[in-house]
């Protein structure tokens, strides 16, 4: 993580939805101004296709681990309810809570990762998809929620193109 201002990184985001290579521009700005303003060593965006019951991934930092790629069916479980449903961010602190919530937890932890932030896209009171931050262990705290969220409202535009194209 970095000192870098934090006006300059919101602003490097706004800049990219001008950019034509759309909704990539806009996702890798926000990855960049992420990692420096929270921090994560594994940054994902999900879409959230409630008709179909199916999630996405349409972004990766680490695309070898975590490729973009198909859909996978949404669940009920108290984490979908959490986050998808309700609309409200989730913190893992450690291991033991990505084995609860996470059924690939395995390549998870392999990456180094130990605590995650998700962070619901929200549009009319539905949840749109998430931007989700892993990191080392004890990582994120309630504090990184409120900017978290603004970077993840910055990201819906092109979420959000992103579905109408698919």
């Amino acid at each position: 993580m970095s000192n870098s201002n934090p006006i300059d990184l919101l602003s490097a985001v706004a800049h990219a939805h001008d950019d034509e290579s759309q909704p990539l521009a806009t996702f890798g700005a926000i990855d960049s101004a992420l990692a420096n303003a929270i921090g994560h060593r594994l940054f994902t965006i999900l879409v959230h296709h409630r008709a179909q019951r199916e999630s996405e991934r349409i972004y990766s930092n680490m695309p070898q681990a975590y490729p973009v790629q198909g859909r996978k069916a949404i669940t009920d479980s108290p984490w979908m309810q959490r986050v998808m449903v309700q609309g409200l961010p989730y913190i893992g602190r450690n291991a033991a809570d990505l084995r609860e919530v996470f059924f690939d937890h395995e390549l998870i932890l392999s990456l180094g990762c130990r605590s995650v932030l998700n962070v619901p896209l929200r549009w009319r009171g539905q949840t749109q998809g998430t931007l989700n931050l892993l990191h080392e262990e004890g990582w994120y705290h309630n504090h990184h929620v409120a900017l978290a969220t603004v970077y993840a409202q910055l990201a819906l535009p092109a979420v959000m193109a992103h579905s109408l194209e698919a």
